[in-house]
């Protein structure tokens, strides 16, 4: 009962369309060792499940995800560079109640009272987090996007690049 005004919220506040990407799905042997070999070191004991590669912009990324030991999922973004591969951020599924206070009190202020349908938090090399918001109905992009850093939530007006 309240997807329509969720909805109609997000659309107010919706981010601009993506940039066009072209994606390939790839199993986890056919991703490049090296690349393979850099994500099973930033998460010791990961067992990959499956991956994608994308194409945007002129950039290239792979998209690797997998399981903790701990049963956890993750997807790790990672991008090709000249010399090889740069891990540019962890991503994971959460609830509502698990945003940090910052970000729920600023999600309800632009949102009301209704929740996302889905909620990506996205943590950068550099510790900021991104908090991706989707909106009913619409899985393929975020309809809007929060960055939180330094314990200051601010809804952001254009997408994040990664």
């Amino acid at each position: 009962m309240f997807a329509l005004p969720l909805l109609a919220t997000l659309l107010q506040i919706a981010l601009p369309q993506g940039p066009h990407t072209i994606i390939t799905s790839l199993t986890p042997a056919e991703l490049p060792s090296a690349l393979t070999a850099k994500v099973l070191a930033a998460s010791p004991g990961l067992t990959i499940t499956g991956a994608e590669r994308k194409e945007r912009e002129d950039r290239i990324y792979f998209d690797v995800a997998g399981q903790r030991p701990d049963g956890a999922e993750i997807e790790l973004d990672v991008q090709q560079i000249n010399d090889g591969f740069d891990i540019v951020e962890i991503q994971r599924d959460l609830t509502f109640d698990e945003m940090p206070e910052p970000v729920r009190a600023l999600t309800a202020t632009a949102l009301g009272q209704v929740r996302p349908a889905r909620i990506i938090e996205s943590v950068q090399k550099d510790g900021i987090a991104i908090f991706e918001l989707f909106a009913p109905g619409q899985p393929a992009e975020p309809s809007a996007e929060i960055r939180f850093a330094g314990g200051e939530a601010k809804l952001l007006t254009e997408r994040w690049p990664h």
